[in-house]
């Protein structure tokens, strides 16, 4: 699975006009299934997203989760994130896991994080959102958790 996690002030999801995921602090994920995930690769990557230091502590170094100050999720389904354009100037996305497997792991992931963390916000899978943020800092760090070999 890939993420891209932007740590941010605010973040929302808009379909047809209409917010349907908003939070304040925390992290925007950014999350693409591939070919091959499972829920294993979902698990672990969920795990590494609640741990990962980003935030800051009183003396400004990055030390603190988004458990530990008590940020939210905003959990965003984004298959172009598998994107080759190696080969050319139109990317290619066969390496996103087809359409009703990447809604499984996003879906998978989502309930998860719902059982994991008490803030968590969704865009809505395979939809034209329109997604607004205030990245803070910036931070934004890409992640890719593929399953052992």
């Amino acid at each position: 699975m890939i993420t891209v996690l932007q740590r941010v002030c605010e973040a929302s999801v808009r379909v047809d006009g209409k917010v349907i995921g908003q939070i304040e602090q925390g992290l925007l994920v950014l999350l693409c299934a591939e070919q091959g995930d499972t829920g294993a690769v979902a698990d672990q990557l969920l795990a590494k997203i609640l741990k990962l230091r980003v935030f800051s502590d009183d003396a400004g170094k990055m030390n603190l989760s988004v458990q530990d100050v008590g940020g939210a999720l905003l959990v965003v389904s984004q298959f172009t994130l598998a994107a080759n354009v190696s080969g050319g100037n139109r990317p290619s996305f066969t390496q996103a896991a087809r359409p009703d497997e990447g809604r499984r792991l996003y879906e998978h992931f989502v309930a998860q994080a719902r059982a994991l963390h008490p803030w968590v916000q969704t865009g809505q899978f395979a939809a034209d959102m329109k997604v607004s943020l205030v990245n803070d800092g910036p931070v934004t760090i890409p992640i890719r958790m593929t399953a052992p070999a």
